[in-house]
């Protein structure tokens, strides 16, 4: 075999045909002028922009697909040294505060000195049209921090950290990132978003450090827990967390041991003993958190409000206000809010809960006492304000949270400003959540709390609603008959049979009034295609509905030809035309895209599951506009990894939420994932149409299963007074 002979080549990258943000790997092309005019690179090569100038060195070798390609074996940087290079390079997105406009006129004013300008003598820049004082200190921060960033880069690129992580960390650590990465490159899954303890734990190996070292198998228990949190457990038993970080650490159980009884004994962790024998570990902040929703619960029921004589009279007054005849539940549910200090009012689509609530108010009213009406998701308060036309809110908002601080402003000390407390949607809101709503319930308050059981639980951790209703320790009116409001729909109809494990009935394909379809189809291939036409043609034609506005795809699962992740690019690609982007990493966002927020980001103000739609995207300052219900919310580049296109959705996430119309695939290649509960959930976010596209086999093996996947938690026992504090463990 003849041997390759080395090349050494300079030029201007052309554009970046594809980057893999984990691994840098890069694929470009490089104008180097002469003979050869334009060559295709490829090799690990992070940070590269277009525009800039590249000495690069390897071998020719033969693409059976894209032809010659030079692999890369040594590249440095070269300042550009043409003008057009420069101007490519400054607008290239590289410096916050220059887009190619800006970039533009700065090369036209300064030439093949515009990089020793904002280098040497930034100030300079005063000179160019549109560029003042506030523009120039946001470009000179900017420039400092892509040389620091590039440093940082340099030490993290053999550790499969992107630029976008790059920055994140750069942002937290500033110009020590390097110490405090060498010092405990563990600290990186707790104090940076975006950066996991699988990230972390490859950085650690690569630096030498042995899978036995304590800081490892520390971050190691802790990061199962944090990430079996965010699937909604509270805690693991003790026996299970060990097998799990022993599996997962590659480790002897007997290491671990004394690991998690330090991380009890400072606290870290909280064990308790159940009265099995068995011991529960929660995070401290999960334990505390439950501890005190038990407490409060206990504390906010006791005594009552002590208007038992005056509730009929007060019934007869709300029905005449009103203008309706309440049923014999509906009644017993208002009257039990008037003789309690808390209550849970329970119940499917069409049981009446909106006209108990209703109710509810009008008696406060009358007696010119104060309502606070609160609902976990800005959608949720909306549709709570439009249906009781009473001012309602998020939790969050209604609780003054400061994200400065981290804090709720409403809490035991200085609680909200009201006689009575109902809470909306009471089944999504989790552990953490639910602790500092109670805190914040005035002691001589009556609390409300308003919710469908029958729904998925929470995305945060826990199953509050149920475990307090499991309890038995707070009054509990269940709401299940089905007002006339909801008969003529098989929506609603189909949700309480769904619910009581029965197959739905849907309308004839041909029936123009018919508001519930399935469409059997067994290619998953083709019912991806299907679900196209829905969206964009079929379901706009037949009921007026916006694509965009109107119609929510929801799925089970996030891969495969149904899932979320391939079901947005194909409806982006159809649905959105625009050609204004951003890309990061193998993500595309356009303009005019539905987005969702995946993370609770409390300085934004904006909580996981929350859609909206990009409205702006601003080039020069690297910024992402996005509309959530009339509330506009910026993003810096960096932090676009917070967004998911939205035109499917997992069903999880769509809680809270209301759609004239869903479409969901129902696929065997779900059998998995679908329950009860989920396909319950999918159909009652519907308000006029609801398409399931699948296989009759599948939805029937989603309706007969009634068992939800298990959630660890403590609170039904503390509630009941069972179970004790181990400080030992392990």
């Amino acid at each position: 075999m003849a041997a390759k002979t080395p090349v050494t080549l300079e030029g201007t990258v052309e554009r970046i045909t594809y980057y893999n943000e984990g691994n840098h790997y890069t694929v470009a092309r490089l104008q180097v002028g002469g003979r050869r005019g334009t060559v295709s690179i490829v090799g690990r090569i992070p940070c590269l922009r277009p525009g800039e100038t590249l000495r690069v060195s390897g071998y020719f070798e033969e693409h059976p697909q894209y032809g010659p390609q030079l692999r890369v074996e040594d590249y440095q940087t070269v300042q550009p040294a043409t003008l057009q290079g420069i101007e490519r390079y400054l607008g290239s997105g590289l410096i916050k505060g220059i887009g190619p406009e800006t970039a533009k006129r700065i090369v036209k004013r300064f030439g093949l000195g515009t990089l020793e300008i904002i280098e040497k003598d930034i100030n300079r820049l005063a000179q160019v049209e549109g560029i003042g004082p506030k523009r120039i200190d946001q470009i000179r921060k900017a420039w400092k921090e892509q040389k620091a960033i590039r440093q940082l880069m340099i030490f993290l690129q053999g550790y499969g950290v992107g630029i976008g992580l790059a920055s994140k960390i750069f942002k937290a650590y500033g110009p020590q990132a390097v110490g405090r990465i060498r010092e405990n490159p563990y600290a990186l899954a707790d104090e940076v978003f975006g950066v996991g303890f699988l990230t972390a734990d490859r950085m650690a190996q690569k630096m030498g450090m042995e899978k036995e070292s304590p800081f490892r198998l520390q971050a190691g228990i802790l990061h199962i827990l944090k990430q079996k949190a965010e699937e909604g457990q509270v805690c693991l038993p003790e026996t299970e967390l060990l097998l799990s970080a022993s599996s997962q650490l590659e480790v002897d159980e007997e290491l671990l041991r004394p690991i998690l009884k330090d991380l009890i004994r400072k606290k870290q962790l909280v064990l308790r003993k159940t009265p099995e024998g068995g011991g529960l570990v929660f995070l401290s902040y999960l334990d505390s958190a439950e501890e005190g929703i038990a407490r409060r619960l206990r504390e906010l029921g006791k005594g009552g409000v002590r208007q038992a004589s005056l509730i009929p009279d007060l019934l007869e007054k709300t029905e005449a206000l009103l203008g309706l005849t309440l049923s014999k539940e509906q009644k017993k549910a208002v009257a039990t809010a008037l003789a309690q200090k808390v209550l849970i009012i329970t119940g499917g689509p069409g049981t009446g809960k909106t006209t108990v609530i209703r109710a509810i108010l009008e008696v406060f009213r009358s007696k010119n006492r104060r309502c606070v009406l609160l609902a976990p998701t800005g959608r949720a308060a909306k549709r709570l304000s439009e249906v009781t036309r009473f001012p309602a809110a998020t939790i969050h908002r209604g609780l003054q949270y400061n994200p400065k601080t981290g804090t709720f402003q409403r809490n035991e000390g200085h609680p909200l400003a009201g006689d009575l407390v109902v809470v909306d949607e009471a089944s999504m809101i989790d552990t953490y959540l639910m602790y500092h709503l109670l805190k914040a319930v005035p002691d001589g308050a009556v609390l409300i709390l308003v919710g469908d059981v029958f729904q998925l639980p929470s995305v945060g951790p826990g199953n509050v609603l149920s475990d307090i209703i499991a309890s038995e320790r707070v009054p509990v009116i269940s709401l299940d008959r089905i007002f006339r409001q909801g008969e003529g729909s098989m929506i609603t109809v189909n949700a309480h049979r769904i619910h009581r494990g029965e197959m739905p009935l849907w309308s004839d394909p041909g029936d123009p009034s018919g508001d519930f379809h399935f469409l059997n189809q067994e290619d998953p291939e083709t019912a991806a295609r299907w679900i196209l036409e829905l969206v964009r043609d079929r379901l706009p034609k037949r009921y007026g509905l916006d694509p965009l506005q109107d119609i929510q795809v929801l799925t089970p699962m996030y891969r495969g030809q149904v899932g979320a992740e391939n079901l947005n690019v194909l409806l982006q690609r159809h649905l959105n035309r625009n050609e204004k982007t951003v890309e990061r990493g193998s993500r595309v966002f356009k303009l005019g895209d539905k987005v969702m927020q995946i993370r609770n980001n409390y300085e934004k103000e904006v909580f996981n599951g929350d859609i909206g739609r990009i409205v702006k995207v601003d080039e020069e300052n690297q910024e992402v506009w996005v509309n959530f219900d009339g509330r506009f919310v910026v993003y810096d580049y960096n932090d676009l990894e917070e967004l998911v296109l939205a035109y499917a959705v997992s069903v999880h996430k769509s809680q809270g939420g209301e759609y004239p119309a869903v479409v969901m695939p129902v696929m065997i290649q779900h059998y998995l994932l679908l329950q009860r509960n989920l396909i319950y959930t999918a159909v009652t976010r519907a308000k006029r149409v609801v398409v399931l596209v699948g296989t009759k086999k599948a939805l029937a093996i989603g309706i007969k299963n009634n068992k939800p996947q298990l959630r660890y938690s403590f609170l039904k026992e503390r509630l009941c007074g069972v179970g004790r504090l181990d400080d030992e463990g392990a």
